[in-house]
């Protein structure tokens, strides 16, 4: 395992990748004082956003329905906790977008290759525990 976000694990029957970005940003606001430098106020965490660059190849590594599985968790808009393989909890992301570049389509027009591009963005953990609870509520 190299990754999962929430029960979707990627790996190389999946979706495997080859690059992670991630970008984290802290909150300073700024009052401007006469003949001083701006005064600096740390605010808080700011955005906590990571980018997943990979590459699908049916007939070999990965698979489409990976892909498609990933959208379906985008179109539910739910929070999904995201962990690493060695257990590091990253805490809970939504899916902002997916990216697909499909290339070298067989006659059929299915494609052997599938680059992808996943955009997760962190929200309040609080989003997941009231989303389980939902959850439960309907079932």
């Amino acid at each position: 395992m190299m990754f999962s976000l929430d029960q979707f694990v990627f790996s190389l029957k999946t979706a495997p990748f080859k690059e992670l970005q991630r970008q984290r940003n802290w909150k300073h606001r700024t009052s401007s004082r006469v003949n001083a430098r701006d005064a600096s106020q740390f605010t808080g965490q700011g955005d906590d956003t990571i980018t997943v660059n990979g590459m699908v190849a049916p007939e070999s590594i990965g698979s489409i329905a990976s892909l498609d599985e990933l959208a379906t968790m985008a179109d539910i808009g739910a929070a999904y906790v995201l962990v690493d393989g060695i257990g590091t909890v990253y805490g809970a992301f939504i899916i902002e977008s997916l990216n697909e570049t499909q290339t070298y389509h067989t006659a059929e027009g299915v494609p052997r290759k599938i680059e992808f591009n996943l955009s997760l963005k962190r929200v309040d953990d609080a989003l997941v525990e009231s989303a389980k609870s939902k959850q439960k509520a309907e079932q």
